[in-house]
């Protein structure tokens, strides 16, 4: 059936090249409108699914009360200087006029309604008036004598779009404003930090595709100087990742962080693929007729290509088991991306040889780096030589290895233990504000404010019922705020509409309900929209310490269990939401996804060998492949690289990768075992064969994925760096441990080989013996 396929698919390039080269041509048409159409998604539920239980909340509290909020970090030698404050109300009052402005909130407008809407035109009465604000209230707006802080709300619901307008309307407002002397206005708050990561995501998407392809040059220029139009692998990947991301704009699949990371990958996995098709082509057509190189080509090449992609498919597939996003968008794009380029290389590149009469270069050559059934067949004789030789050391090497095949396995397979062992104690990145550039303008920003006052991370505890203001649900909440504040060290501050309203109540609880809502009506409506949304939904904010992310899982843990134990309201539900929510969860999804993708892919992986190939060689490949997962983390936590969301895939992605490797000795060892009869002089004719070719392929795919390492992004380029550890470790397996493997492998085979020999013999003998009795 594949045969008949790859047989038909042949036939047609050879009768219609230049329509197949048309065809791809009008896909590329198609595929670079789809390419316009890709977005950015740089939001929350990139890493949490709003569908799940814990999503569904957020994404309810995102609608309602977590307004995204541009902050203006002001600083100043005296934030209560009447010429600061004067600046500052008449800055609001040009903001509140834009549009999707919802409101504006600073001390200019806590000492207006402390005065009754009038802003104090004296340093004595402004004094005054501060000394009269609430503790809880003036900590909040007055944090620092050298710095306060504008909160401008934006209208809910806003389209990436809209943010990115009212961003460019307050920036050219603060830019004409004309602040007093000594007093700077720097931009800082989850749209602004947004916009900029969106900002350096198109630079560095442009910079990693760029700099992947310009590699991928530079290892043809330098390794492929023996085939004519050395740089036709190189058009056909670009010409695959641009159908990828095509597909990606027509499908709705968004430019998260991990799909930028795919790209590289894709180019180098891609570019490994059609240097197969390159020089398999280049071979055949020394041998014969070009109709006859592009057939043998597709038709022998091609199958042992694709078993190479589909293992490496299945490796991306295995990512759909995590429950973050993005983590899927990573896998889905990446499978997208090398099945293009593989569909793109097999019938482009034997179409391009026809249209532009491909003629090998006279000079025979003296390497192959073609794989498949008969591949490299046409090289001449190795002869002896003294000086030293690639193919020779591999060939070399493998026999040794073969012949000790124990004692290579045992210590290998330590290492690999050690690796299992100290998986667990690798730490978990978590923090977004660490997946940035560290010289991203809103990131400084966001640090030195934190630096300022020690810290800006809340835990935000959502509470949704009938009427959050109802007596009853506000002394719930002020019990619950003194008790977790009292219970837990790392909380340092509980502000929630509660908090105001015991502020504007005279600093005491109220005990009626006309006392509460005497409250509310004095309380300003930009303080009121912070904290509750209509009369169903309230925000409680927990100041927290600058913990990790792990001690703030667990201490999301203990919130849930408190919220438990002082039993909220009837008809009140209070959970824990927003960023100290949907980061803490990621820090356990990574901590289960990671394995459940490792152990998934190690399970499609053997049964796609085993249904492919139907052989007891065939679960030989899973065999380094579980050692280098292995390996992978012994250098992770050698190097102090975490987990985040994009080395959390480092298991599954390697499972796929080397797996193409091992797959590929495998099938060479069935080949030469079948002629030979032998396992050592196999596997010396099978490395013989094609460890330089897959030496080679490594190191393309090597360089196409260093270009992650160029990245600005540290979960990018920490991922860039565990790529290329497992290359070379897919590549170390593929070359010195498969040896080891296919040896024991073939004493096994040789041992039941002789055992079944023996035992025919003697029920023979024993037949004689009956008839001879009888």
């Amino acid at each position: 059936m594949i045969d008949q396929i790859f047989s038909s698919i042949a036939r047609f390039v050879n009768r219609h090249p230049k329509m197949v080269i048309c065809v791809i041509a009008a896909v590329l048409v198609i595929a670079i409108f789809g390419a316009t159409m890709i977005t950015m998604d740089t939001g929350d539920f990139t890493y949490i699914d709003k569908n799940s239980p814990e999503g569904a909340i957020d994404y309810q509290y995102s609608q309602t009360l977590n307004t995204d909020s541009i902050v203006l970090i002001v600083d100043t030698s005296d934030p209560l200087n009447p010429s600061v404050l004067k600046y500052l109300d008449r800055l609001e009052g040009d903001i509140r006029q834009q549009q999707y402005i919802s409101g504006t909130e600073s001390v200019a407008d806590v000492l207006k309604s402390e005065n009754n809407g009038v802003l104090p035109q004296t340093k004595g009465e402004i004094d005054a008036l501060a000394n009269e604000i609430p503790p809880s209230v003036k900590t909040i707006v007055i944090p620092s004598n050298v710095l306060t802080l504008v909160q401008i709300n934006l209208d809910n619901g806003l389209s990436t779009a809209s943010e990115i307008k009212a961003l460019d309307t307050v920036n050219l407002a603060v830019a004409q404003s004309n602040p007093p002397a000594g007093v700077s206005v720097e931009m800082s708050g989850t749209p602004a930090f947004r916009q900029q990561m969106q900002n350096e995501m198109s630079m560095n998407t442009g910079m990693l595709i760029g700099g992947a392809l310009i590699l991928m040059i530079i290892v043809m220029g330098l390794l492929f100087s023996y085939v004519s139009h050395r740089f036709i692998p190189v058009l056909f990947v670009a010409l695959g990742l641009t159908t990828a991301m095509g597909l990606m704009g027509l499908a709705g699949i968004p430019l998260t962080l991990a799909v930028m990371g795919a790209f590289p990958v894709m180019i180098g996995l891609g570019i490994d693929y059609a240097i197969q098709f390159h020089s398999r082509l280049d071979e055949e057509a020394r041998k014969g007729s070009l109709d006859d190189a592009v057939f043998t080509t597709i038709t022998k090449t091609g199958p042992a290509v694709m078993y190479a992609m589909l293992a490496t498919s299945l490796g991306f597939a295995a990512m759909f088991v995590s429950t973050i996003p993005m983590v899927q968008s990573f896998g889905l794009v990446a499978m997208i991306g090398i099945m293009s380029c593989y569909c793109v290389s097999l019938v482009g590149i034997p179409a391009l040889a026809h249209v532009i009469h491909y003629k090998p270069k006279p000079a025979v050559p003296q390497v192959c780096y073609a794989v498949g059934t008969d591949a490299c067949d046409s090289l001449p004789a190795q002869k002896k030589k003294k000086s030293w030789s690639y193919a020779q050391f591999l060939t070399n090497a493998s026999v040794k290895i073969a012949k000790n095949p124990v004692p290579i396995l045992l210590i290998v397979a330590l290492i690999a233990v050690i690796g299992y062992q100290v998986d667990p104690l690798i730490p978990i990145e978590a923090n977004e504000n660490n997946f940035v550039p560290p010289n991203m303008p809103a990131k400084i920003q966001i640090d030195k404010v934190t630096r300022v006052l020690g810290g800006l991370t809340t835990a935000d505890i959502y509470v949704e019922g009938a009427r959050v203001t109802d007596l009853d649900t506000v002394q719930w909440i002020k019990t619950f705020q003194d008790y977790e504040l009292t219970h837990h060290a790392d909380l340092k501050s509980a502000t929630s509409i509660v908090t105001y309203i015991v502020a504007y109540n005279g600093g005491v609880l109220p005990q009626t309900q006309s006392q509460v809502d005497a409250a509310l009506a004095r309380m300003p409506e930009g303080i009121k929209d912070q904290y509750i949304s209509g009369s169903t939904r309230g925000v409680i904010h927990f100041g927290m310490a600058d913990l990790q992310m792990p001690q703030q899982e667990d201490l999301k843990k203990q919130i849930v269990d408190d919220i438990a134990f002082l039993q909220p309201p009837p008809g009140i539900s209070v959970n824990p939401t927003g960023e100290f929510d949907i980061f803490t969860s990621l820090v356990a999804g990574l901590d289960s996804s990671k394995d459940e993708m490792t152990y998934l892919g190690f399970g499609l992986i053997f049964v796609f060998l085993i249904c492919v190939y139907r052989h007891i060689h065939a679960i030989s490949p899973l065999i380094p492949i579980i050692l280098i997962v292995g390996w992978n983390s012994v250098v992770m936590y050698m190097l102090g690289i975490a987990y985040s969301p994009m080395t959390a895939t480092l298991g599954s992605m390697t499972i796929g990768v080397a797996a193409e490797y091992t797959i590929l000795v495998m099938e060479r060892y069935s080949e030469e075992e079948e002629q030979l009869h032998d396992h050592i002089a196999a596997i010396k004719e099978s490395v013989s064969r094609i460890g330089s070719a897959i030496t080679v392929s490594g190191l393309a795919t090597f360089f196409g994925f260093s270009a992650l390492c160029l990245s600005t992004f540290p979960i990018i380029s920490n991922f860039g760096i565990s790529t290329l550890i497992a290359i070379g470790f897919s590549l170390f397996g593929a070359i010195f441990i498969m040896p080891a493997v296919l040896s024991l492998m073939g004493q096994f085979t040789e041992w039941l080989e002789t055992r079944n020999h023996h035992q025919k013999i003697e029920s023979e003998i024993l037949q004689k013996q009956e008839v001879q009795t009888s």
